[in-house]
């Protein structure tokens, strides 16, 4: 009697031991492999997930009762521009608000490398918010966020751009042959600094300049390290599906895995090659390319007016670009080429018409009465043509001009949610409402994206279902990128982790309100640690460089 007392009593004592940091109890788990829920409770202990299982007899520093809440894996902006607003604020804040726990970088551009010349005019083209360049390659750059202390982990592909920049400059011209080993180079120092591949974005000059054998030199390198090719394509409108094509060659000839990023058809003439383009995808995974696609859930895209004006006479940065605008015969002929339908060369203003065209951003002060009023608008009030308007203020704002293009369909949009390779990202930097952020007018994708997913397409319009959209926001993601021990929930994963309420995750930001913080998501851990408890942020900032597949260290 004596021993079975004295068992009980061990047991009841080791039972409410503390044994782990934090116990997420009774809630629904989407572990992030598109599986149906399951109830039960998931231990967290140091930077790890330790245990996943229904009802965990032992006690937590931290208890948190998820009862009819989804506990998932953390999200994935499989295509952020978060690069400079986490110098401004680590916090993260209108991501972590979504889910979100990566940051995803590199879109064309990255933020390394860079030599004397970029950084010179990386600090030259600084607006109110001034911050020090303490890197030079891109792994320097991303361990400098973390040092700075950021919420969210950070990852980046390295830009093809970038690596035309540091090169050739803003030249239209092929590389030497001393140009091109150079860069290749470059590309095998990111891979192994833990780049997760190689970023195009072909619109814009002067990626614009750079042909189909340069990408796939470079993705060959990255290949080599088992790196992706992620690609905002040569064209999304006119010449969509012939830009798609390079895509799919880049990928078979360099032995690339490849994504399309922010997948769409502009302009309304071109909706309908939505599903050609879908068809080609098809066809080229079937035929063993690991072809796949992102996007973002609203029917606009953001860029800036440089979209507006042909690549010719952005040639040379925005300098020579300024200095041709302001020739009256060149202005002319841009003028022209403005308001002209072409396939040479994406011209989303002319798709978008001056009424599809809004002013997000300037940093000029003195346009910023602008910001919320269409291209249309401006120029009637100022009793100009909007292509004169478009060309004064690129000279007038020291910058390329924000803008936002109304180019899409929802039919469209529906039709990618449900594609079964489709990943998320906001195309946007992590904002506050709060400070120098509210000086622009950022698309509402920036606060929304996540949760307008969740919220609208999911629960409203029952697109697809919740585990797996919870899928194509966080396993699908990992998988793509090759990172290991994020992306599920499973024991031995890092303890990234959301929990969320999936009747009333919501959206709030608009065109015209764009600074507005989502809802619904309760509690955020990254790495372990708690950087949102009960909706509100808690300044902590455990966020960490993730590696892609070649790093070395």
């Amino acid at each position: 009697m004596k021993k079975l007392l004295s068992i009980f009593l061990a047991v009841t004592f080791f039972a409410g031991c503390t044994k782990y940091d934090t116990i997420i109890r009774n809630g629904n788990i989407y572990d992030g492999t598109g599986g149906k829920p399951y109830p039960a409770d998931l231990a967290i202990q140091g930077d790890k997930i330790v245990k996943i299982a229904p009802n965990i007899p032992e006690r937590g520093k931290e208890e948190i009762d998820a009862s009819n809440m989804a506990v998932s894996p953390g999200f994935i902006n499989m295509l952020s521009w978060a690069t400079t607003s986490l110098i401004a604020d680590g916090r993260s804040l209108s991501d972590i608000k979504q889910g979100v726990t990566l940051e995803v970088f590199g879109e064309g551009g990255s933020m390394g490398p860079l030599n004397k010349q970029m950084k010179e005019d990386e600090k030259a083209s600084m607006g109110e918010f001034k911050y020090d360049i303490d890197w030079t390659t891109l792994g320097e750059y991303l361990e400098s966020l973390e040092r700075r202390g950021i919420s969210t982990n950070v990852a980046s592909f390295i830009g093809a751009t970038t690596l035309r920049i540091h090169e050739i400059g803003y030249e239209d011209r092929p590389p030497t042959d001393q140009e091109m080993e150079n860069m290749r180079n470059l590309v095998r120092q990111a891979m192994e600094e833990g780049a997760l591949g190689i970023g195009s974005s072909l619109i814009y000059a002067p990626a614009f300049y750079s042909s189909t054998e340069e990408l796939i030199e470079l993705c060959k390198i990255a290949s080599d390290y088992n790196g992706m090719y992620i690609s905002h394509l040569r064209s999304e409108s006119n010449q969509f599906l012939e830009a798609l094509e390079e895509l799919i060659t880049i990928s078979e000839k360099a032995g690339i895995r490849a994504e399309v990023y922010h997948l769409k058809a502009g302009g309304v003439k071109n909706h309908h090659k939505m599903d050609q383009a879908i068809a080609k995808i098809d066809a080229a995974r079937k035929g063993g390319l690991d072809i796949s696609t992102d996007m973002y859930t609203y029917i606009a895209g953001a860029t800036g007016l440089n979209a507006h004006m042909p690549p010719w006479v952005q040639e040379g940065g925005y300098n020579k670009w300024v200095e041709r605008l302001k020739d009256p015969d060149i202005r002319a002929q841009v003028k022209q080429e403005m308001t002209t339908d072409t396939d040479e060369w994406e011209n989303l203003g002319y798709l978008a018409g001056p009424d599809g065209v809004l002013f997000a951003g300037f940093k000029n002060s003195d346009l910023r009465q602008y910001i919320g009023k269409t291209l249309k608008e401006v120029a009637d009030e100022l009793g100009k043509h909007y292509a004169d308007v478009a060309m004064d203020f690129v000279i007038q704002d020291g910058s390329r001009v924000d803008v936002v293009y109304f180019l899409m369909s929802e039919e469209n949009v529906k039709k990618q949610i449900q594609l079964p390779y489709i990943s998320f990202g906001s195309d946007a930097g992590s904002l506050a409402p709060e400070g120098d952020f509210l000086k622009y007018n950022p698309h509402p994708r920036a606060y929304g994206n996540f949760a307008r997913l969740l919220g609208k397409y999911v629960r409203e319009e029952k697109l697809i279902p919740l585990e797996e959209a919870v899928y194509k926001l966080s396993g699908l993601s990992a998988d793509k990128l090759k990172i290991k021990d994020r992306g599920y929930l499973k024991k031995g994963n890092f303890a990234d982790v959301v929990i969320f309420d999936p009747e009333t995750i919501q959206d709030h930001a608009t065109f015209a309100n764009p600074h507005q913080l989502a809802t619904g998501v309760h509690h955020v851990f990254v790495n372990g640690m708690q950087v949102l408890k009960d909706g509100e942020h808690t300044g902590k900032t455990p966020g960490r460089v993730v590696r892609g597949p070649g790093y070395k260290k």
